[in-house]
């Protein structure tokens, strides 16, 4: 009697591990059926954008240290040009509030004012247009503001 349960359990085990082996197969299988990936590339607006911030973040540190900020930045410029992931996005709203921007850098770089106040007033003029079209970066363009 025992011969016989443990030849009925080996044949179970073995019958399930089958199983299992089909269900892996049919799984890759799945997987490899599915599209490829492509790669994400950044509009020429999103680049400037970044390359915006990551000037903004050294002109940061310039501030708070107590130096001098230089001359503006010319390629800013390049905010009316640059083309947009969605053609749609380059409207009244966001030209006025590149418009906006810029007049706040160049008060950075013109060194017009309070430039701590200027600097923390082109955080919130990025953060006003990004909550009008594309919130996502908000949290980082926070961080730019001296506090």
């Amino acid at each position: 009697m025992t011969k016989i349960l443990v030849f009925c359990c080996f044949f179970a085990l073995l019958s399930c591990q089958k199983e299992v082996k089909k269900d892996l197969i049919k799984e890759n299988n799945s997987c490899k059926k599915e599209k490829k990936f492509e790669m994400y590339e950044m509009s020429e607006l999103a680049t400037l954008m970044e390359r915006m911030y990551a000037y903004n973040m050294q002109t940061r540190a310039r501030i708070i240290k107590g130096d001098t900020v230089g001359a503006y930045p010319t390629f800013f410029n390049k905010i009316f040009t640059a083309k947009f992931t969605t053609p749609s996005d380059n409207d009244a709203f966001f030209k006025e509030n590149a418009k906006k921007y810029i007049a706040i850098q160049q008060k950075i770089y013109g060194k017009e004012g309070d430039v701590k106040g200027n600097f923390n007033k082109g955080a919130d003029a990025c953060i006003a247009c990004h909550q009008g079209k594309c919130g996502g970066p908000i949290p980082r363009i926070k961080k730019l503001y001296i506090k």
